[in-house]
């Protein structure tokens, strides 16, 4: 028989059944709409995560940081790795690594007028500003030739305050930035005491640290991350700051970062591409460093993640199953009451193969059916659950859609509901197949 016509056959047979068809692919579609409903969910769980933590910063970039002892080797005497520049070129040499950039930070005291802020400064490289996603709001980014230039991140003009007066933070809240760092004249100093009018320190030999001029370049955009509360110089010229500070009054308390040239708090590492994220750490850990990247927390997340998507999965697997039960039961059925048929059609020539495929193309057809229309039943459900549920996540400060049905996951829950179908109608296909022609003739 060709092919057309096994075809012609199993949809005339359907359709004389139209009430059990109905019924049986409703099963496949209450099947197939909830496995990608549920499904669905878990991607847009997923998805809500890394927007999450692309927020707090770059999932390409690895902090290095040298407070972990690295293994016992003949002759170092398990002493702490050092953050220098033997470091940094090593690091540059990895495979898939982008850029490095070293970085050395500092509490200092930016002065504007009589407005003062105490501010973390953290020493870069201008070169890597770029590379590392630093984007202006205002002004520019520095450059390598920029001395006393300061590059400040977005939420530094509300960190500061009157030093003189009563309560300092009075004009705080809603109000407007008090300081232009981008016109004032501004003076840098590591004396956090700087234009306050009584002092702590009572030592007539005590000096203060220097103070430095100083000028803003521009503001940052914001990133809900770190760079929002961060201060950003040239690595050359803070740490020649650092080293004239110390100079002057060595008894003091040094500031964080004194005394260690050629060493940094941190070294910034960026990948070329997230997937060589987690390599690339090993191999710094490898080295005896301590890394830290967004993408461990993401790595964690995914993990809760697909452990929900597979209990998610499994309950819309569940109906799935009782559709197959009901798929079986229909062609059973079906066979029962077309059994003369089957027998003539045998008579008439036609091989125990076309007997097979007939019935397993109904099958088919129920379960191709049942799974587009459960598809299109998704679309209408995840587009309800996103319309619905987007103000209540908006109030709560996730704007990520609920429910994301992705292409693959729609085919592919389409092709196994077809497939679901087949093996259902596989044993009742082949129980035709094996009836006696006589005896499937002489049956009422």
């Amino acid at each position: 028989m060709r092919k057309s016509d096994l075809f012609s056959m199993s949809l005339n047979s359907l359709w004389r059944r139209k009430t059990r068809t109905i019924l049986t692919v409703l099963g496949v579609v209450i099947g197939t709409a909830s496995i990608i409903i549920m499904l669905s969910l878990g991607i847009a769980m997923d998805k809500g995560f890394k927007d999450q933590l692309q927020h707090m910063g770059s999932l390409n970039i690895i902090e290095v940081r040298s407070d972990f002892y690295g293994p016992s080797m003949p002759g170092d005497n398990n002493q702490k790795k050092q953050l220098d520049s033997a470091a940094v070129n090593s690091f540059s040499q990895i495979k898939g690594v982008k850029a490095v950039m070293p970085q050395k930070s500092t509490y200092m005291r930016v002065v504007s007028g009589k407005m003062v802020g105490d501010i973390s400064i953290i020493g870069i490289n201008p070169l890597q500003l770029e590379a590392f996603d630093f984007k202006v709001q205002e002004g520019r980014l520095l450059l390598p030739s920029d001395k006393e230039a300061i590059l400040f991140g977005s939420q530094i003009p509300y960190q500061f305050y009157n030093s003189r007066l009563r309560d300092p933070w009075a004009y705080r809240g809603d109000a407007p930035p008090q300081v232009d760092l981008l016109s004032d004249r501004l003076i840098l100093t590591a004396d956090m005491e700087y234009g306050q009018r009584n002092r702590s320190n009572q030592d007539s030999n005590y000096r203060p640290p220097k103070a430095y001029k100083a000028k803003g370049v521009g503001i940052l955009e914001m990133s809900n991350g770190e760079s929002d509360y961060n201060a950003y110089m040239n690595l050359a010229v803070l740490e020649k700051i650092i080293a004239e500070n110390e100079r002057s009054n060595r008894e003091s308390r040094p500031q964080p970062g004194f005394g260690q040239q050629n060493q940094y708090d941190v070294i910034k590492v960026k990948v070329t591409d997230i997937n060589q994220v987690v390599p690339v750490q090993d191999q710094i850990k490898a080295m005896g460093y301590q890394t830290f990247s967004l993408t461990d927390m993401l790595e964690s997340m995914k993990k809760t993640s697909r452990t929900l998507q597979a209990i998610l999965g499994g309950i819309g697997a569940i109906s799935l199953l009782v559709a197959a039960i009901g798929i079986t039961n229909t062609m059973v059925m079906s066979i029962y009451e077309r059994t003369r048929e089957i027998g003539v059609i045998k008579v008439l020539g036609a091989e125990m193969t076309d007997i097979r495929r007939l019935f397993l193309i109904e099958a088919a057809l129920i379960g191709f059916g049942g799974g587009v229309i459960g598809l299109l039943f998704s679309y209408l459900i995840s587009w309800i659950l996103n319309t619905v549920g987007a103000r209540f996540m908006a109030d709560m400060g996730s704007p990520s859609a609920i429910s994301i049905i992705p292409p693959l996951l729609g085919i592919s829950a389409v092709a196994f509901a077809t497939l679901v179908g087949i093996v259902a109608g596989y044993s009742p296909a082949r129980r035709a197949m094996n009836l006696s022609a006589l005896d499937a003739i002489r049956s009422e």
